[in-house]
């Protein structure tokens, strides 16, 4: 195992056993969760359960994606660019569908609360479809942009070259920066709207109708959309933190560098199935009834 990142090969191996362990059982779990979902097709014509299966089917590529380029780095730490490329567009991409997926979800349950006689016909199936279009639309938009800025500036030759696979290695120009602040602000900015404003009208919708307890589930899920976004915007962090914390303790560069990646881009992955997945009941039950061991007893009688 290749140590050019300064870790000793025990510290090393540690770290990438951590990382696999955790990866698999978010796969596995997300992974239970999606065969729930096509073993039972009332869910599949619940727009609510499409969008949140997208989000666990989103995860679980990220989650491959992000523990694959962790051990590349240590196993083959220089990748051909184009290669790299093709991985961090696809990563990048998951990774910025995730808090669009979840304003989806809360406009979706605001419907379904304040509109109840329109939302059948607003939220169809068809429509959840192609709002998930959008959303990977939406999301790989400002991935080409990084790309087209590498082409504008640098020479084509360098898409033949071998590279540590990090960000920040390929999209390292000013341009980058400017564009990654005015995307990030953008997106960040019409999904906190859109949570808060239908977090505010389903509050007041549920305090309007006390006894309506398909409002006041409505308003917790939503509440949890955000902090759900709140633990996905650690990503963001992960920079920031290594700056902080780094100047202070250049000793232990790369294990705060690798309990920010674990903080911030793992472990919120795996609250995420059990934030949704575990709390509804109408899910659990279908995964009970897929995975649990059904004993048939046949009762015979006489003739």
């Amino acid at each position: 195992m290749n140590t050019t990142k300064g870790d000793s090969f025990e510290e090393a191996l540690a770290k990438n056993i951590v990382i696999v362990f955790l990866g698999i059982i978010i796969i596995f779990i997300n992974g239970i969760l999606v065969v729930t979902f096509f073993k039972n097709s009332i869910f599949q014509s619940d727009p609510r359960y499409i969008l949140y299966i997208h989000l666990v089917m989103n995860d679980m590529l990220m989650i491959f994606l992000s523990v694959t380029l962790f051990v590349l780095t240590y196993i083959w730490p220089f990748v051909n660019v184009s290669v790299c490329c093709t991985i961090l567009i696809i990563g990048t991409t998951t990774t910025g569908n995730t808090p669009l997926n979840l304003a989806a979800m809360a406009v979706e349950r605001y419907i379904a609360v304040c509109k109840p006689l329109h939302h059948t016909q607003i939220c169809t199936v068809r429509r959840t479809y192609i709002l998930i279009c959008l959303i990977w639309s939406a999301g790989f938009i400002p991935v080409l942009a990084d790309v087209i800025i590498v082409i504008a500036t640098q020479p084509l030759t360098i898409f033949n070259t071998y590279i540590v696979c990090y960000i920040i290695n390929i999209y390292n120009t000013k341009y980058h920066v400017d564009k990654t602040v005015v995307i990030q602000v953008l997106y960040m900015s019409v999904v906190w709207i859109a949570l808060i404003f239908t977090y505010i009208r389903v509050l007041l919708t549920a305090k309007k109708a006390s006894t309506d307890s398909s409002a006041k589930k409505a308003q917790s899920t939503i509440l949890l959309h955000g902090i759900q976004l709140l633990l996905c915007m650690l990503s963001y962090l992960t920079p920031v933190l290594d700056m902080i914390l780094i100047p202070f303790f250049p000793a232990h560069r790369t294990k705060i560098s690798f309990f920010n990646y674990l903080l911030t881009n793992i472990i919120p992955r795996l609250l995420s199935p059990l934030i949704y997945g575990m709390r509804d009941q109408k899910f659990v039950k279908h995964v009970r009834s897929c995975f649990s061991c059904k004993q048939i007893i046949v009762k015979v009688e006489p003739t």
